[in-house]
């Protein structure tokens, strides 16, 4: 398998809120605000290209933008393959994080609406051994059939696809069947336990694992700081815990930890191998603000 990885997903701008306590309605309240480079798809090319991985990132964003966001990805070892939108800016997420880390999210996804098939062509595939698909990527028309169509062709070429459904409330709108439908049959899902039960209808882990299992070959569950399982239609296979450490921002250990599997399934590890970095790559990023590496 080459070691080469293709990501595909939103690039965000994250204004990132800590308030000191509840929001008063009417009101004001002491924060934290801080603005960061974030989007899922961006957060897991940034957290490949400083594992070292071999990545190229292909996302739209505005216009006024490209010329800087393809210095910032190139910079953090990331290949950018965007495209710039005369129409829509770039897109904005609001995360307000609660003192235990927890986080809500308010999301402009701007110009990633946009994305189409003239924006993923299949030489974007050539030489890649790994397609990361952002679940952001399917929650609207346009980029759905986009990424639709390049995960059709890579699954012709007999490239592994990976999902990460990113968003159990985007789940809920969809509905979970729709969304399984949508992504049936990609080689790894990246699922935090919400989004998990969210697409299973389980409660329980093993359960969950196997529904799911039914129809993606790898289902690995992000359980946050009880660590992480994976398995597959016969159950789960393999689980290891996560190390303690003080939770500053959760924003983005997902994508770190989906970003840590893949860039050392990739190098070679097995799944075990794989599964310790994802976990350790988590950890790293919730001890600090914002989505991607510093």
């Amino acid at each position: 398998m080459s070691a080469k990885v293709l990501v595909v997903g939103d690039v965000m701008t994250d204004i990132i809120v800590m308030p000191e306590g509840p929001i008063v309605r009417g009101s004001d309240r002491r924060a934290q605000v801080r603005q960061r480079p974030g989007g899922s798809g961006a957060n897991q090319a940034v957290w490949l290209g400083a594992m070292g991985a071999d990545v190229v990132f292909a996302a739209r964003v505005g216009a006024e933008d490209k010329d800087r966001y393809e210095d910032y990805f190139r910079q953090r070892g990331v290949k950018p393959a965007l495209t710039g939108d005369a129409v829509l800016p770039s897109g904005v997420l609001v995360t307000m994080v609660d003192p235990d880390g927890e986080r809500s999210f308010l999301t402009d996804r701007g110009a990633n609406l946009n994305l189409t098939g003239a924006d993923l062509p299949g030489a974007l595939l050539d030489g890649v051994g790994m397609v990361m698909i952002s679940g952001y990527s399917f929650f609207a028309d346009a980029p759905r059939e986009a990424v639709r169509a390049l995960v059709a062709e890579a699954k012709r070429r007999g490239i592994a696809v990976a999902i990460d459904p990113a968003s159990e409330g985007f789940l809920a709108e969809v509905g979970a069947d729709q969304f399984i439908d949508w992504t049936a049959g990609a080689d790894w899902l990246f699922a935090n336990e919400d989004e998990a039960r969210a697409l299973c209808g389980a409660a329980d882990a093993e359960a969950c694992v196997m529904a799911l299992g039914a129809h993606y070959g790898q289902v690995v569950l992000k359980r946050g700081r009880h660590g992480a399982a994976l398995g597959g239609r016969n159950g789960i296979e393999l689980t290891l815990p996560a190390p303690a450490v003080d939770v500053v921002d959760s924003t983005g250990a997902g994508d770190a930890f989906a970003a840590g599997f893949v860039a050392a399934l990739l190098a070679g590890e097995d799944k075990a191998g794989a599964m310790g970095k994802a976990i350790a790559a988590g950890a790293r990023a919730v001890q600090s603000i914002g989505g991607q590496p510093g």
